[in-house]
């Protein structure tokens, strides 16, 4: 691992040790995350001692689940789940990635995020597929856009009401319920508000917390420190790709500088 690398386990493990942090995650979805740079988060979350969470590409994203198994996660969330046959396919594309054997080892869990999600979430329910099913997100910023609201009322009372309602019905059927969509400092008193028991994870971008532990008194600078890790993920990703950018524009200069006057007489194209 490079510095920047040993400083982000450093973060995460401060906290794991002082924040009730349990994972990280990445998204091949709205993140775009690639394959290499799962790999290299995983390495740096397993020597934390982190689990890492992968949101794949939709609900039935095979190829998603099959890197996912390669790289080994922890948990996987199917993103806008909004029907009960979305939430069908979701589970079988699961079980056909990973094989019966290592279907205890990962959690599957379901993004519910737009209001035609809510609507259909009784009836998801009944579904015997939710026997196969370990958890829910309630992914805030899509939930109020579908609503026709902007990111600033993620914390609204609209948004509150559809938290409390779909997190109680998931917990009558034994369904682990996670929180996401602009987790910051201010969204603590909408998550400790909920009632009792229903919150069992929240989530910024990239780290997760354990409640009701995650909601103590030092929760904010928990928060501040899962940006701080952030920013040293996107730095060394930065970093990354640049030393490859570096790299192909010093070849591309050297075989502008060389031949693109002979290429273009012998009738090709350089550019």
């Amino acid at each position: 691992m490079n510095e920047l690398e040993h400083r982000m386990v450093q973060q995460l493990v401060d906290l794991r040790d002082n924040h009730h942090v349990v994972g990280v995650k990445a998204e091949f979805e709205a993140e775009g995350t690639r394959l290499e740079e799962a790999l290299r988060l995983k390495e740096v979350i397993s020597v934390a001692g982190l689990g890492l969470t992968i949101k794949v590409g939709g609900c039935e994203a095979l190829r998603d689940m099959y890197e996912s198994r390669v790289i080994g996660v922890d948990r996987i969330v199917g993103p806008m789940v909004e029907s009960p046959w979305a939430l069908h396919k979701f589970v079988e594309a699961c079980k056909m990635a990973y094989p019966e054997g290592e279907q205890d080892e990962v959690r599957f869990c379901v993004n519910i995020e737009t209001v035609t999600g809510v609507a259909n979430f009784a009836a998801m329910l009944e579904l015997p597929d939710v026997a196969d099913l370990d958890g829910i997100v309630l992914g805030r910023v899509d939930m109020s856009g579908s609503m026709g609201l902007t990111r600033e009322d993620i914390n609204s009372e609209a948004v509150y009401a559809v938290a409390e309602n779909i997190f109680v019905q998931a917990k009558a059927r034994g369904l682990e319920c996670a929180l996401g969509g602009g987790v910051s400092a201010d969204s603590l008193a909408f998550m400790r508000r909920l009632p009792p028991g229903c919150l069992d994870r929240y989530e910024t971008r990239k780290v997760i917390f354990s409640c009701p532990e995650g909601l103590g008194e030092d929760a904010d600078k928990g928060i501040l420190k899962a940006v701080g890790f952030e920013l040293m993920w996107l730095k060394n990703k930065r970093d990354f790709y640049g030393r490859i950018f570096e790299e192909d524009r010093a070849r591309i200069q050297m075989l502008q500088s060389r031949y693109d006057r002979l290429i273009e007489q012998a009738g090709g194209l350089y550019g």
